[in-house]
């Protein structure tokens, strides 16, 4: 099955759609998404800070964003930039249009 992705103007099948849904489906990625998107560009100390979460458990979080290829790592130094990609972008935007719903 192909569907249509009005954003990126590529064809995703089921499968890739499942990999970014995946990378999502938890509180603490959501919340991450959403604070990458507020800040630009935020290292794991910043984000465990914000979050007040452990740092092992955001950075297991982080991990799979990355690898659902919804956030990009910029390694500088010893810290890691945390920056949404193209499709987190899209995933940010769908979030807060959800978020703001009122059915």
């Amino acid at each position: 099955m192909f569907i249509h992705n009005i954003f990126m103007g590529k064809v995703k099948t089921a499968k890739q759609m499942e990999r970014h849904l995946k990378g999502v489906s938890n509180h603490y990625r959501i919340e991450i998404l959403l604070l990458i998107a507020k800040e630009k560009s935020i290292t794991l100390e910043g984000i465990v800070e914000k979050i007040k979460a452990n740092e092992k458990t955001i950075g297991e979080h982080t991990r799979r964003l990355f690898q659902a290829g919804l956030i990009n790592k910029n390694y500088k130094g010893r810290y890691v930039e945390h920056s949404l990609s193209s499709y987190g972008k899209t995933f940010v935007s769908f979030l807060k249009s959800f978020q703001n719903k009122s059915n």
